[in-house]
C-alpha cells in the first residue's frame, strides 16, 4: 500500500479522525499511486493513522475513511457504511414514511466524505464531491439499489466541483427510470413537487424541514414575508398554520412556478409569490411603508471560499437592515444561514449590531440547526453548517 507521509507535528487532527488531509500537511508520497487510489496515511514517525483515497488534483489530497489498519476500502466496506446511514434514518429517526423526502447519506457526517444521497419518494439523487467516490459510482449505485430499492437514481453535480476535484460529471439519470414530472413528497402534512433535474441543491431543501414547522407554529394570525422562498417551504407551512397573509419573494421564476403549483396542490389561497431581486424588493416594500409580523430570511450560500466571507457578511448585514425596517413591533425574525464559513457567533453579532443601530430591542428565542437526518460528525465540525435563529424584535 502506498504511504502518504505527514510532516512533523501534523498528525494530531487525523489521529483525531478529521477526514480531510490538505496538501500542506503532507511531506511526501512513498510509492506509486493514481488519483482515486487507496493510500495509507502515516505520521512522520511512520505510525499508521488512517486509510483513505488519494487525489493530487484537489486541495484535499487525501480523504480518510478508515482508522483501522489493513481494512480494504472495497464494496463490503462501503456497503457497511451505507447500511449504517440507512439504519439511522429508517430505524432510529424513522423519517422514511410513504412519499417521504429525507437525506440518506450526508458526506462527512456519515463518514463517507464526498457523497450525498437524498431520497424523494421512490427516487434517489446522488451527488459526488470527491473524485475517489465518483470513480466508484457504479459500485455505490449498485449498493444503494440493493439497500433502498429505488425506481431511479439521478446524478446532481455541485457548482465548481469539476475544477476543485478534477472530476468531470454531468447531471442526468444514473440508473433506472427517469423521475416523473409530478414527483412529490409529503412533509408535515403538506405536498411538495420536486424537480430533480432543475431544482436547487438536489431538488429541495430537506435540511429546513423541522425549522419550517417550528416557524409555522409562530405565524398564526400574522403577516409573513418569506424572503428567498424558493418553492414555498416556509410560505406554505405558515399559510397552512393560519397566517393571515404570506408573501414569498424569490429571484427565480422557475422556483416560483413550483411554489404556486405547490400552493394549488395544497389548497392554499392566502400565499402570493413575487419574482424580484430580494434585496431590491425588500427596500421597495420598506419605502412603501409595508410592515410584517414575521420575516423569514433564508438566502442561498453567500460564500464558497474564505476570500468571499467579508462580502458575505456585508450581504447578511444588509439583509437584516432591510428586515428590521419591515418588521412590526413585537415581530419575529427568522435568520437562516447555510454558509458554513460564517459561524453562528458571526451571524448573531450581525443581528445584534443591526438591532442596536436601528434602536430595536432583540431577544433570541431559539437557536436551531438542520433536521436530524443531516447529523453532525463531532470530529468534523464543518458538517455543522446551517444556522437558524428565531428572534423577537420590539
Amino acid at each position: 500500500m502506498t504511504k502518504v507521509i505527514l510532516k512533523p507535528k501534523r498528525a494530531q487532527p487525523f489521529f483525531g479522525r478529521h477526514p480531510w488531509v490538505y496538501a500542506g500537511a503532507i511531506d511526501r508520497v512513498d510509492g506509486q499511486t493514481s488519483d482515486g487510489d487507496e493510500v495509507d496515511l502515516v505520521s512522520n514517525a511512520d505510525n499508521f493513522v488512517a486509510r483513505g483515497l488519494f487525489n493530487s488534483q484537489s486541495k484535499i489530497h487525501v480523504r480518510l475513511y478508515s482508522w483501522e489498519q489493513g481494512v480494504e476500502l472495497d464494496r463490503a466496506f462501503f456497503r457497511d457504511r451505507l447500511e449504517r446511514a440507512v439504519h439511522l434514518r429508517h430505524d432510529i429517526l424513522k423519517v422514511n414514511g410513504q412519499d417521504a423526502g429525507y437525506r440518506v447519506v450526508f458526506s462527512e457526517a456519515d463518514f463517507l466524505s464526498g457523497l450525498v444521497v437524498d431520497r424523494y419518494g421512490d427516487w434517489l439523487t446522488v451527488q459526488f464531491t470527491a473524485l475517489g467516490l465518483a470513480k466508484r459510482r457504479e459500485m455505490i449505485v449498485d449498493v444503494l439499489c440493493e439497500l433502498l430499492k429505488p425506481r431511479g437514481i439521478y446524478l446532481r453535480t455541485e457548482k465548481g466541483i469539476g475544477k476543485l476535484e478534477g472530476v468531470e460529471l454531468h447531471d442526468g439519470l444514473l440508473w433506472g427510470e427517469a423521475p416523473p414530472p409530478d414527483l412529490a413528497i409529503a412533509e408535515n402534512g403538506l405536498r411538495f413537487f420536486i424537480d430533480l433535474a432543475e431544482g436547487q441543491k438536489t431538488g429541495y431543501y430537506l435540511d429546513q424541514r423541522d425549522n419550517r414547522l417550528a416557524v409555522a407554529r409562530l405565524t398564526v394570525g400574522k403577516r409573513v414575508l418569506d424572503a428567498f422562498c424558493y418553492s414555498g417551504g416556509f410560505s406554505l407551512h405558515s399559510a397552512k398554520a393560519g397566517a393571515t397573509e404570506v408573501l414569498g419573494v424569490d429571484a427565480s421564476e422557475v422556483a416560483l412556478e413550483l411554489a404556486r403549483r405547490n400552493a394549488a396542490a395544497n389548497g392554499i389561497a392566502n400565499a402570493t409569490f413575487e419574482c424580484a431581486d430580494v434585496f431590491r424588493h425588500m427596500a421597495d416594500l420598506a419605502s412603501a411603508g409595508r410592515q410584517f409580523d414575521v420575516i423569514v430570511l433564508d438566502p442561498p450560500k453567500f460564500a464558497r471560499n474564505r476570500a468571499a466571507v467579508p462580502e458575505a457578511l456585508k450581504g447578511y448585514r444588509r439583509l437584516h437592515q432591510l428586515a428590521l425596517k419591515l418588521l412590526a413591533r413585537d415581530g419575529l425574525l427568522v435568520s437562516c444561514c447555510c454558509t458554513g464559513l460564517v459561524t453562528l457567533q458571526e451571524l448573531e453579532d450581525i443581528i445584534g449590531q443591526v438591532s442596536v443601530d436601528q434602536r430595536r430591542d432583540l431577544q433570541i428565542l431559539e437557536r436551531r440547526g438542520s433536521a436530524p437526518d443531516h447529523p453532525v460528525a463531532i470530529t468534523c465540525p464543518q458538517s455543522s453548517y446551517l444556522k437558524c435563529i428565531i428572534s423577537r424584535i420590539y
